[in-house]
């Protein structure tokens, strides 16, 4: 009788019937993209809506994409720092730590393209009109959605570093 938590074997998790769900995926691009398209629904609608309810449309100024760039800075030197330790000088990594920095990667990911998004749906929702601070609004917004896009981009980065040296399977 073959024992079942061996891998390999079939029957088991990783073996000819399927992969391991032991063993984490790369951040989905369908998940990311429902993060994108939410965020942009939002954003659109947070004009209108905070107008009918609260009878002004919300103040984007400098320090909505000062903060983000900030984020995605923080979250870059940890996946450089993640790589160098891992790939490069091939350090041992506590596995904790690899898993905290692998969840800050992929969380970092997804809310940066919910939040970017959703500073580029604001930033379109002003397009054509001449309201007063519209141009300005338009323009932190849009810096905003930039920033998110590069917390997006440091995100993956930090995920991609945690990956273990010779893992050829993608996860």
């Amino acid at each position: 009788m073959s024992d079942p938590g061996r891998p390999g074997e079939p029957g088991t998790p990783d073996g000819p019937e399927g992969p391991d769900p032991r063993r984490l995926r790369p951040t989905s691009p369908a998940a990311l993209t429902l993060a994108v398209v939410v965020g942009l629904v939002t954003g659109w609608l947070a004009r209108p809506v905070s107008i009918a309810w609260l009878g002004s449309a919300p103040v984007v100024t400098w320090i909505q994409p000062t903060l983000l760039a900030l984020l995605a800075l923080v979250v870059g030197v940890t996946a450089r720092h993640t790589h160098a330790a891992l790939q490069v000088r091939h350090e041992p990594m506590e596995p904790h730590r690899a898993v905290n920095r692998l969840a800050f990667g992929r969380a970092s990911a997804y809310v940066g393209a919910l939040v970017g998004a959703g500073y580029a749906g604001y930033a379109m929702s002003w397009l054509g009109l001449n309201a007063e601070l519209a141009g300005q609004r338009m323009l932190w917004s849009g810096l905003a959605a930039l920033a998110g896009v590069g917390v997006v981009a440091c995100g993956l980065l930090l995920e991609r570093a945690c990956r273990v040296p010779g893992d050829d399977s993608g996860a």
